[in-house]
């Protein structure tokens, strides 16, 4: 596992894949998949892998939360950079920095909090976490106004901030008010879109923004990491032709539900089985599933078309 400090160059290197996390039938991690996933990643050319919401880190249990981060660790190769995320609530947040302090993660996650917080106690949280584990952090940012840009302008002067994970829905992401007042007290550099495939072109050609966070990656690893290419190279209509490949998972991601749609789009597909999801959520239904199935597969078979091409 990559264990030195986070880089803007790190940030760029590879689209920051965030995969679901595979259990047995008895909830319990399901070593095989989990390490057949991140080599199927691996070998796709993905370096950055985040353990966040698709992984269902909102519900890990503490007690299962050191033997998930040190399995993943071990896992990856070398120059693999392994992002676990943290949270959401400040109990939870602090007792798993407690974990992380000790390990050689080179920053962690904070998941979204939706309620109750205030910017002012958003700030305070975040620098107790930093202070906590003693190193910068990822702020995921998934609702408009979640933090005020000066406060976050702040926290990144205060060197608090390895990289920002922005993730606010929009009906065009083209218009974005919020994001533009983030990038006027954030340096875009640090500014992750944080939405999949589907707004990358976007927040690359309007904003700026140099890489982007996927799920569907996890099916065709390839395909997302040439889109990326094509993207820091502005070779944006060729970028649009690989993209629409992806497009019909993400609407069913969207259309169904972005983490269990994916969680058991990997399964579907034949890249490993993820198992049943860690309670409150729940798989596919049977209809959803055949819904899935065929558009997980020919995108993992038109990955292979890059593959060999």
């Amino acid at each position: 596992m990559k264990t030195t400090a986070v880089t803007v160059t790190d940030l760029r290197r590879s689209v920051i894949a965030v995969p679901p996390l595979a259990r047995n039938a008895d909830l319990s991690l399901n070593a095989q998949a989990n390490a057949a996933l991140l080599r199927h990643l691996e070998q796709g050319g993905v370096r950055s892998v985040m353990y966040g919401g698709n992984a269902n880190f909102y519900n890990v249990a503490v007690s299962e939360y050191a033997r998930i981060v040190d399995f993943l660790a071990e896992q990856a190769g070398p120059d693999t950079w392994v992002l676990p995320s943290a949270g959401p609530d400040y109990g939870k947040l602090m007792d798993q920095a407690a974990i992380l302090k000790s390990r050689s993660f080179p920053t962690a996650m904070l998941l979204p909090m939706s309620f109750p917080f205030t910017d002012a106690g958003l700030a305070d949280g975040i620098r107790r976490f930093s202070d906590a584990i003693a190193r910068p952090v990822v702020v995921y940012i998934k609702a408009s106004d979640y933090i005020a840009p000066s406060t976050l302008g702040r926290l990144v002067e205060e060197g608090r901030i390895a990289a920002v994970k922005y993730a606010v829905v929009r009906h065009d992401p083209a218009v974005d008010p919020y994001l533009s007042a983030l990038l006027k007290a954030v340096d875009p550099r640090l500014m992750v879109s944080g939405i999949g495939e589907r707004p990358a072109i976007v927040h690359c050609r309007e904003f700026g923004l140099q890489s982007f966070t996927s799920g569907s990656v996890c099916v065709a690893p390839r395909g997302s990491m040439q889109l990326l290419r094509l993207l820091q190279e502005g070779r944006l209509p060729e970028a649009e032709r690989v993209r629409a490949a992806y497009m019909p998972l993400e609407d069913c991601r969207d259309a169904i539900s972005p983490i269990r749609v994916l969680h058991d789009a990997v399964t579907l597909a034949g890249v490993a089985d993820m198992g049943p999801m860690l309670p409150l959520l729940t798989g596919l239904t049977d209809a959803e599933r055949e819904r899935v199935a065929p558009v997980a597969r020919a995108l993992l078979a038109r990955d292979r078309d890059v593959l060999a091409a």
